[in-house]
């Protein structure tokens, strides 16, 4: 993948923008932090992101680094990740990001996280453990193919053994919520 200075700057800008503000939503809701007028703010702001992502899509293909720089690319993906309400949208940037990645334009890595939660979102058991749920109880796998050769699938991308991923994401979100209010929320796995 290359370095230079992307192709689209105005893009990059666009997409990382959009991205930074939509996690910081996310953030909030996943520590119970908002409301319900701003829990409607949030998902208008994440249909808002697809459609501009779809824009972007059906211009460009997917945004990789050539096009918007490597943070661009990422914020890319994490508007795609968080599309759950346009399965059908996912599932079409899933097969871009795939096509970006054979053409090392983007990360393996964010097509897993893709692909699994693609999966996930139409019913299908997920193929490299990305996806987790919070809950009350505590942070739990998404449904999962063939779960004995699980880490054998993550190591072919890089990803690091599911014990390692669980622990990094327990990390991440367990201390913030508390057992009795925590609600449950689909999150993205550790990489």
């Amino acid at each position: 993948m290359t370095t230079a200075e992307p192709q689209r700057p105005d893009l990059a800008r666009e997409l990382i923008a959009r991205a930074a503000e939509s996690a910081a939503h996310r953030a909030q809701r996943v520590r119970n932090q908002l409301d319900a007028v701003q829990l409607c703010q949030g998902r208008h702001a994440d249909h808002a992101n697809t459609k501009v992502l779809r824009r972007i899509l059906a211009e460009h293909d997917w945004p990789g680094h050539r096009l918007v720089g490597p943070a661009a690319a990422r914020a890319a993906w994490s508007i795609a990740l968080h599309s759950n309400d346009e399965p059908d949208f996912q599932r079409a940037a899933t097969t871009l990001l795939e096509r970006a990645v054979q053409a090392g334009d983007a990360l393996i890595q964010h097509w897993a996280h893709l692909h699994d939660r693609a999966l996930i979102t139409n019913g299908h058991d997920q193929e490299y453990g990305t996806q987790f749920l919070l809950r009350a109880s505590g942070i739990e796998l998404c449904p999962l193919r063939a779960p004995e050769s699980l880490d054998e699938r993550r190591a072919t991308i890089g990803l690091p053994p599911i014990a390692v991923a669980l622990k990094t994401v327990r990390r991440r979100y367990t201390p913030d919520c508390s057992a009795d209010d925590a609600p449950t929320v689909a999150l993205a796995g550790a990489a």
